[in-house]
């Protein structure tokens, strides 16, 4: 009986962390509520306080979920060959949220703007730390293709993502995505085959 507790206790706190995570995304931090999360996650509201007491938890817990699905997809990817094919396919991953990025852009980057307009609270670094480890693993793969420069590439990469991501949100037009994407992936191809960076 004890661990069916302990069981749904956890499943619920996961539901929530999940839930805080996708509300927040569609809706950013202003504009959601406790209730909402608590309604997506099929949790009643009252419950929410038990696992997080304020909305900056949930916040922060949308984070962490942030940088868990970023070691998952990375984790992935690592069981590419190669750190070109990683790179390649970590951009094509980006192609493939092309409709979401349309609707509410870069889960991460959107959430790091609105937390960084705020005040008080420090989240927006905790934002900056999971973009980090995105910048931190795709510096890990330049440096295994022994390009020079590997932490200029990885910001120069992720701030493709980035701007293609927002201005496929603001121009709500998913063939930046696309397009964008393209350029990278051959950007990628000619920096291997020793091109102009």
């Amino acid at each position: 009986m004890a661990n069916s507790t302990v069981s749904r206790s956890a499943d619920k706190r996961r539901r929530l962390t999940a839930a805080a995570a996708d509300v927040l995304h569609r809706q950013g931090v202003e504009r959601t509520t406790i209730a909402d999360i608590a309604a997506a996650a099929d949790v009643p509201v009252g419950n929410v306080y038990y696992y997080f007491k304020t909305k900056d938890e949930l916040v922060q817990a949308a984070l962490a979920e942030h940088a868990a699905h970023l070691a998952e997809l990375t984790g992935e990817l690592d069981r590419h060959p190669d750190p070109l094919h990683r790179l390649k396919a970590l951009v094509a991953a980006w192609v493939e949220q092309r409709d979401v990025a349309v609707r509410f852009g870069c889960p991460t980057g959107t959430l790091a703007a609105e937390l960084d307009k705020r005040a008080e609270g420090g989240l927006d670094e905790e934002a900056g730390k999971v973009i980090g480890l995105l910048l931190g693993w795709v510096e890990r793969q330049f440096r295994e293709l022994g390009l020079p420069d590997p932490d200029g590439l990885a910001l120069t990469l992720v701030a493709g993502y980035q701007g293609m991501s927002l201005l496929a949100s603001a121009l709500r037009d998913p063939d930046v995505m696309t397009r964008e994407g393209a350029r990278l992936t051959r950007w990628l191809d000619s920096l291997s085959q020793g091109g102009a960076s």
